[in-house]
């Protein structure tokens, strides 16, 4: 007889193990590699959406600033005077005196629109931050958007800065620099600054509205409403939007608030920035 065991939870039932197989399963097989291709996607995708911006950023960046400087070492025009009108003095000594009246420089020089993927202005948006600039160019086609030097576009057809109407510019959201990466971060008031050979164009961001790729219409010289006369001065930012999706357009207006010649220096907000870039 079986000696009895003081606890049955003692007694193991064991199984005779399986030979391991020495073949390999297909499937298995077919999954590593299916993994590993994912692998690789999501590696290019992280190299071309981040890696690949940040160098074309970079890039677009540098042109930028030496289109930028090489206007302000061309430019030959007698400097302007200094506004003659004396700042109001206050009651209190201990206050500093009212800022000088602006000079009023007149209507802005309005340039013609160059050939396709030429570049002609230098757009500056602090909001996106001090070091940001960008070259636009003319055209909104892959040699201009995708362009390691460029970046931003103007639409054909649309006005020029300072011109009555719709000055309309595009560029990617996300990939290829980025260019109007932090578009939906405007606020109401921020400056916008367009630099050209002739001078410095400043605009006012004033709105956004998100629409159908195709709802052209807000190219219009009075976006929105084809058939209108423009009486005002108007910059539009466009963009694809959401992030990293073609779905919908997000489109940032401003207004003209000034102009004044490359001879009179940049605006009190834009110095600095272009002195660093310098």
């Amino acid at each position: 007889m079986c000696p009895q065991a003081d606890d049955p939870t003692e007694i193991v039932t064991k199984r005779p193990r399986r030979a391991k197989s020495g073949k390999i399963s297909v499937l298995g097989v077919l999954g590593e590699l299916l993994i590993t291709a994912g692998a690789l996607v999501l590696l290019f995708l992280g190299w071309q959406l981040w890696w690949n911006d940040m160098i074309m950023a970079n890039s677009q960046s540098d042109a930028a600033s030496q289109i930028s400087q090489d206007w302000i070492q061309q430019d030959t025009s007698t400097p302007e005077p200094v506004p003659t009108t004396d700042p109001v003095p206050t009651t209190d000594p201990a206050e500093p005196s009212a800022e000088p009246a602006p000079v009023d420089y007149g209507a802005p020089m309005v340039a013609t629109a160059p050939a396709n993927a030429q570049a002609f202005a230098v757009l500056y948006v602090p909001r996106f931050g001090a070091d940001y600039n960008r070259t636009i160019a003319e055209g909104t086609g892959h040699d201009v958007l995708n362009s390691n030097r460029l970046g931003i576009g103007h639409y054909d057809g649309t006005q020029m800065p300072g011109g009555v109407g719709n000055f309309a510019i595009a560029a990617h959201r996300s990939a290829f620099g980025g260019g109007m990466h932090l578009i939906n971060e405007l606020q109401l008031g921020d400056a916008i600054y367009v630099q050209t050979a002739d001078g410095y164009y400043t605009y006012r961001y004033r709105d956004t509205e998100y629409v159908a790729p195709s709802q052209v219409q807000v190219l219009a010289s009075v976006p929105n409403n084809p058939d209108a006369t423009a009486v005002d001065r108007i910059i539009t930012l466009t963009s694809c939007n959401p992030l990293y999706s073609t779905a919908e357009r997000i489109i940032a207006y401003g207004v003209f608030e000034s102009w004044q010649p490359l001879s009179a220096g940049a605006p009190a907000e834009l110095a600095p920035i272009i002195a660093a870039q310098g």
